[in-house]
């Protein structure tokens, strides 16, 4: 399907010189992405890159964190790594962030992104569903940002982002344990903002919109409408890319948020402001 409107949007970013001196620079930073080896996580990863910050590819798949690395390696002249992780498991998060400040020396910036979903009714949904849904989606989350924490006081400040969803706000009759996920990390994002911030680490989340993800693709398939529905809600008239969220996590990464802490910022075309 070829999706109304993101004719002519730049899906990836060409670097800007001008970047690396402003403070919107990650230069001599070091961010680990979640979920960075596709769709939103890696269109904060490339954001990052291109911003001057060098870059942990954290995913489960091997293959597509190889590709992902020689993509953005190929582009920038940046550092960058792929590690495997399955953000479910505590010892292996542990064991990644020590070995991102083994091999990059300090850790600045966590984008908490990798998630999953299983659409059934309510009724439908087993226990086991639930748990496997909440332990990557909110669990994962906060194991990581418990892990990477003396790390981020270590290097004297740190930016945690949190990605959320527009089902932090909203419902949906096959989104009960994806939507308690994404509800609850907006409440992590807060306490984690105030607890921390004596320890110069701000703490915000990112609510995309619908974005043009393989997640958001199946979505289409499994319910019937929901392209034209989103085309019809949404100001801007499109799908988001990826890459659009870049731009707000490349800010709330930068000494341009050092005052920005306890946010969810909505990136989603209009989408959460429309009746």
């Amino acid at each position: 399907m070829k999706l109304k409107g993101s004719e002519g949007y730049v899906n990836e970013f060409k670097g800007d010189k001008k970047m690396e001196n402003s403070s919107f620079s990650l230069k001599e930073k070091v961010a680990i992405v979640t979920g960075g080896n596709g769709g939103i996580g890696k269109g904060i990863a490339e954001g990052f890159a291109a911003a001057g910050s060098d870059v942990v590819v954290v995913a489960r798949n091997q293959q597509k964190i190889q590709e992902t690395v020689q993509g953005i390696q190929e582009r920038f002249k940046t550092r960058v790594i792929g590690i495997s992780c399955d953000v479910s498991k505590e010892e292996g998060i542990r064991a990644m962030m020590q070995e991102v400040r083994d091999k990059l020396g300090k850790i600045h910036i966590l984008v908490n992104n990798a998630g999953m979903n299983i659409r059934k009714m309510p009724q439908d949904y087993e226990a086991a569903d639930w748990d496997q849904v909440l332990e990557t989606n909110l669990r994962g989350p906060f194991l990581c940002c418990h892990a990477v924490y003396p790390f981020m006081k270590e290097a004297g400040f740190g930016k945690i982002i949190n990605i959320g969803s527009m089902t932090s706000i909203f419902g949906g009759p096959k989104l009960a344990p994806y939507g308690a996920s994404k509800g609850g990390i907006v409440q992590l994002t807060k306490s984690l903002a105030t607890a921390w911030a004596p320890d110069n680490i701000q703490v915000n989340a990112i609510l995309p919109g619908w974005i043009d993800t393989a997640l958001t693709r199946q979505a289409r398939k499994d319910i019937e409408g929901l392209h034209e529905r989103v085309l019809d809600r949404t100001p801007a008239g499109r799908w988001g890319v990826p890459v659009d969220l870049a731009g707000t996590a490349v800010f709330l990464s930068s000494a341009a948020s050092d005052f920005v802490t306890g946010t969810a910022i909505p990136v989603d075309g209009g989408f959460s402001t429309a009746i």
